[in-house]
């Protein structure tokens, strides 16, 4: 090791620290922003969970599957119905549509073990998301249709979550933990085998890595995270609709993993957070606000194809991620 190289270490490791202090400074949020503000910015925590399930497999497996809208909508009717019908609580409720969004995703990770890739797997991946969308309107006796599900008043343990401050102190807590522990994964043996896979799988298979077992679990894994946004993403609109799920959502959760950063988990919160607050400020500007958000996803397209994440490359390297697809 070179003189040269231990500050650049131990610089980089003090960067790393200081992502920490990004959700503490977050925590004051609520005192200087109004309800409505509040509300935009716990729908960005819902997005950010969604972009980084999604990239998990886009980006970092390399796998075209767009099976995000059914597992957010999967996560969303699993605690509506578990909280109106069972009187769940929702804590319980989170952890029942993390397990319900990891059983969707292994059945998901079926498709793609028998072969089925590229437009083949986009296809049925987004025809899944229909037909969970055509059981959500048509299920009348469990769903209430195109009326949908109205959350009863919700409590995250002794909190209850009947304001957006409170809301998006739970938020926040479960996207930060979210976060790290898919962070950790992809920095752990799991993650160099699922990022070798969407590189080159039949060398990967070389080696004596067992290839299907890691597309199950990044599929399971990307289940699951979407699954919790789900659950959250109840709370916060207070009623689940059938509407909230169809093609126009994976448009945009494919536009924040591309705005962001694909392969990121950087990128993916910033494009969560971009593509969940510009569309919003515009819609004061009516009927524009489907053009400013495809004029953003064209602009960054064309100057930006790494992403958002690919500026902060250029500021430090402590920003780049090994899994990133540089």
């Amino acid at each position: 090791m070179s003189e040269n190289e231990v500050p650049s270490k131990l610089s980089m490791t003090r960067w790393r620290r200081n992502y920490y202090l990004i959700p503490v400074v977050a925590l004051l949020i609520p005192f200087f922003a109004n309800e409505y503000l509040l509300w935009v910015v716990n729908a960005m925590l819902v997005y950010t969970l969604v972009t980084v399930g999604f990239n998990l497999i886009i980006g970092n497996l390399g796998q075209l599957a767009f099976a995000s809208t059914a597992f957010f909508g999967i996560g969303s009717y699993t605690t509506a119905i578990l909280m109106v019908y069972f009187g769940v609580p929702y804590v319980l409720a989170i952890l029942a549509s993390a397990v319900i969004g990891g059983i969707a995703g292994f059945l998901t990770s079926v498709t793609a073990l028998r072969g089925i890739r590229l437009y083949y797997l986009a296809i049925i991946t987004l025809a899944f998301g229909e037909l969970m969308r055509w059981v959500y309107l048509h299920g009348d006796k469990v769903t209430d249709g195109s009326d949908g599900l109205l959350m009863p008043s919700a409590s995250f343990f002794w909190i209850p979550l009947d304001s957006e401050s409170p809301k998006f102190y739970v938020f926040l807590l479960l996207t930060v933990i979210v976060v790290k522990a898919t962070s950790n994964l992809m920095r752990s043996k799991i993650g160099r085998a699922i990022v070798a896979i969407r590189e080159n799988e039949s060398a990967t298979a070389s080696l004596g890595i067992y290839t299907a077992r890691y597309i199950i679990l990044a599929f399971v894994w990307s289940g699951s995270v979407i699954g919790i946004a789900g659950a959250m993403f109840a709370v916060l609109t207070e009623r689940v609709l059938p509407e909230a799920f169809g093609l126009t959502e994976v448009i945009i959760h494919f536009g924040m993993v591309l705005v962001g950063g694909t392969g990121s988990i950087v990128g993916s919160v910033l494009g969560a957070i971009t593509l969940t607050a510009l569309p919003e400020y515009f819609r004061q500007f009516p009927g524009m606000d489907e053009l400013f958000f495809g004029i953003i996803i064209v602009l960054v397209l064309l100057f930006l194809p790494k992403g958002l994440v690919s500026l902060l490359h250029r500021i430090s390297p402590v920003f780049h991620e090994r899994y990133y697809r540089d």
